[in-house]
């Protein structure tokens, strides 16, 4: 199976301080690949340096068979995400939303339509697609989010806790269209959660990252045999320790803010 994502020696400092130091993985096509640390572990930093919200200090990286250096608008090109803020505009309606993501991606008109509806379709929103995102519930606004990170044919998804504050049943929704998208059409996912059970079940490989270092790599399966855990949440606490963290210095910011330095480096 073909490397889809390759990370090598990976580094990203703040002045004297060191978010991500030295790491290397890689993601198999198609595979879903969760990508699990505490708060300020690192993988905040590490997903923005590789959907190039964010510049590497150095080391290298391959997104689609594409240099994160000299390919940026190719690497940018070749996924799609779905961050934990909220990112959809309210005061249009999902339709609406579908649509200037199509523009902004420069999806072919003649392409544009049947690309809505084909996604709108498969995360049960098509009758509600003229309604107002704003009268949305939680879950369909998740949904619809997923939707539009796949209206340009994206080869891999980044999904940062998509299902946070999500009840249970919109959680196995959520989860049945991700594992489609994996398994019926090829997409790479790269996940980060703090369900634990949700890794366990979907991941095909976990890589965990802690005071940004990679300390643990395989299937849940192996983490567990490592670790002589029962569990994998019982395995990560062995590798992480039970201390509360605080969020990672450099954490995602609002959507709206990666939504105006995207469209500069789109345009």
């Amino acid at each position: 199976m073909s490397k889809i994502i390759e990370v090598k020696n990976l580094n990203k400092k703040f002045g004297d301080f060191t978010a991500v130091n030295d790491i290397s993985f890689s993601v198999e096509k198609g595979n879903i690949f969760a990508f699990l640390g505490p708060n300020g572990a690192g993988k905040t930093t590490t997903i923005k340096m590789l959907t190039t919200l964010l510049p590497p200090t150095s080391g290298n990286v391959k997104v689609n068979n594409f240099d994160l250096n000299t390919d940026r608008d190719e690497v940018r090109k070749s996924f799609g995400i779905v961050f934990q803020d909220p990112s959809l505009d309210d005061d249009l309606t999902a339709y609406e939303n579908m649509n200037f993501h199509a523009v902004l991606y420069g999806v072919p008109k003649e392409e544009k339509e049947g690309r809505i509806e084909e996604l709108l379709r498969l995360v049960d929103l098509l009758d509600r697609k003229n309604d107002y995102v704003k009268n949305y519930s939680g879950g369909m606004k998740r949904r619809l989010e997923i939707a539009r990170s796949l209206i340009h044919n994206p080869e891999i998804i980044f999904l940062d806790e998509p299902t946070v504050g999500l009840d249970p049943q919109t959680r196995n929704h959520i989860w049945s269209y991700v594992v489609d998208l994996s398994k019926r059409k090829g997409v790479t996912v790269f996940l980060t959660t703090h369900y634990m059970e949700e890794a366990e079940k979907m991941a095909d490989k976990i890589v965990v990252i802690d005071h940004g270092k990679i300390i643990g790599s395989g299937t849940s399966d192996s983490l567990k045999k490592d670790t002589g855990a029962e569990s994998l949440e019982e395995a990560f606490l062995k590798l992480t320790g039970s201390e509360i963290r605080h969020d990672e210095a450099g954490s995602l910011d609002s959507l709206r803010t990666h939504a105006r330095v995207w469209g500069r480096t789109r345009r």
